[in-house]
């Protein structure tokens, strides 16, 4: 089948696939290393996506992390959001929690897409079309949280309820590890982009998990202005609690 005739939810899935294959053969060829491989991994598999998804959706824009940005695609209903690789620094280090985004805003919602986590053993791949069902949370929340500069009010509203922090790389990896059952609840508040949630929000969405700014407000995409400052991505029983601590700290 090719991508004109695929649904939204298989392209992105699709594509996020094999934009994770060519990610594996970059880093495996052994050329790179470090940040060059980042860069290398980055680079090619961007150029796979852009020309895949103009090629199967010409009508359509794109927003890439890659790309330079074209702001004509805020006058456009449907523009594709994609990130080739959600956490560079962890593909450059050969960790497994990375990502590939493949998403798609429509009237600014995120309502398509597939998240891939190439770095896991066989790959997998997390899609709004084919929705799994959610694991049994663990009796004391954990929240996933940066490697490296964990958000402040992530580490406050675990400590009220008493949680557990579990360090992850990208943001793609953590979203993912809501709805596979590794984590609860996702907090962010040290900004973002919209290549960064649109598609992990998307397919979250798809598995009814709870998806909003940290004060509750919705998370809307194609704007003219990419940055996104935070987000909530939590199991829906945990949501109002988190959202009632969020709004104490301020």
């Amino acid at each position: 089948m090719n991508g004109s005739a695929m649904t939204d939810g298989e392209l992105a899935a699709h594509l996020a696939e094999i934009a994770g294959r060519i990610l594996i053969d970059v880093r495996d060829s052994g050329v790179f290393a470090g940040k060059a491989l980042g860069s290398a991994g980055d680079s090619t598999a961007n150029e796979f996506l852009c020309h895949a998804i103009r090629a199967a959706r010409p009508g359509d824009a794109l927003l890439s992390e890659e790309e330079k940005d074209d702001t004509a695609r805020c006058s456009v209903e449907r523009t594709w959001i994609v990130d080739p690789v959600d956490g560079t620094r962890e593909y450059g280090e050969e960790r497994s929690d990375w990502a590939v985004h493949v998403g798609l805003s429509v009237g600014g919602v995120a309502t398509s897409g597939a998240v891939a986590l190439p770095g896991l053993d066989g790959g997998v791949v997390l899609r709004t079309d084919q929705p799994v069902a959610l694991p049994t949370p663990a009796g004391r929340p954990r929240f996933v949280v940066s490697r490296t500069r964990p958000a402040k009010e992530a580490q406050a509203v675990c400590e009220a309820m008493n949680g557990e922090l579990v360090p992850m790389g990208s943001a793609g990896a953590k979203a993912m590890a809501v709805i596979r059952g590794e984590a609860e609840i996702y907090l962010h508040s040290g900004g973002q982009y919209e290549w960064d949630s649109c598609a992990p929000v998307a397919v979250a969405l798809a598995h009814g998990l709870h998806c909003s700014r940290i004060d509750g407000s919705p998370l809307i995409y194609n704007r003219m202005d990419p940055y996104m400052p935070d987000l909530l991505i939590c199991r829906p029983e945990y949501a109002e609690r988190v959202l009632d601590l969020v709004a104490g700290l301020a």
